[in-house]
């Protein structure tokens, strides 16, 4: 069960009942709970699905992580394409 202060804060902003807020922040709770490597695997397919390169994937990916709730550690392109490929 996620922090009932959480919940309460999410049903009393949003039209969500306590049921579907709990969800939510069960959801999000457990997005940012995902390790920096599966983030990192994830979003490089992500993205190279749109057709982007990898020298500005592994720009965005450095971006996005220093922007996560928790940043993850600062990562260099070598560190990120070591993820990605091992």
């Amino acid at each position: 069960m996620p922090d009932p202060a959480l919940v309460a804060h999410v049903v009393a902003t949003t039209s969500l009942t306590p049921g579907e807020a709990a969800r939510v922040v069960e959801d999000v709770i457990a997005f940012h709970a995902q390790p920096v490597e599966d983030y990192v695997r994830a979003r490089h397919a992500s993205l190279k699905t749109y057709g982007a390169k990898n020298p500005e994937i592994f720009a965005r990916i450095a971006e996005e992580l220093a922007q996560r709730v928790v940043a993850a550690p600062e990562l260099s392109e070598r560190q990120l394409r070591r993820i990605v490929y091992g």
